[in-house]
């Protein structure tokens, strides 16, 4: 039943990395953005990361609890409404001014840090380890690359 003690699917060490990992690399995705001046820093970042994984971790434990009253409980289902959920927050984050996209890259990354956590409460450490590096790549070194490449504003004031 749903009063059965939670610590019996996870110990407190378990926890702790689950959590802690997923904020922390919320923090760390976020500090790309807050070093932009961006509205969505790394406290934005940490906390989508944190409740991501925290609700992943509850639906994992009440998955356990009540499977083993005849139910069929679906965890997926946890996947589905954050998706959603984050897909709401991301596109309220969206906007054009004057023709032009602004925080797509804000957005995206609001994505990853939700991502992040989903893996980090699921315990899929391997799939946080590959994923996240690849998003810090993708911030960091890419934005070194594009100071290289040709850029509209710049071509369209050539003409």
């Amino acid at each position: 039943m749903l009063d059965a003690d939670p610590l019996a699917l996870f110990t407190v060490g378990d926890l702790l990395l689950r959590l802690g990992l997923a904020s922390g690399i919320g923090l760390l995705l976020g500090l790309d953005r807050e070093m932009r001046g961006h509205e969505a820093g790394i406290r934005t970042h940490a906390l989508v990361a944190l409740s991501s994984a925290m609700i992943m971790v509850s639906s994992l434990i009440l998955y356990d609890q009540l499977r083993s009253d005849g139910a069929a409980p679906d965890p997926l289902r946890a996947i589905q409404g954050l998706s959603q959920a984050i897909g709401f927050i991301a596109a309220g984050l969206i906007f054009v001014r004057r023709g032009e996209v602004r925080n797509m890259t804000t957005a995206a990354n609001i994505w990853i840090a939700c991502a992040i956590g989903i893996a980090c409460g699921a315990g899929q450490y391997a799939v946080v380890a590959i994923g996240a590096g690849l998003a810090l790549m993708l911030l960091t070194l890419i934005k070194l690359f594009e100071r290289y490449l040709p850029s509209e504003k710049i071509d369209e004031q050539q003409d």
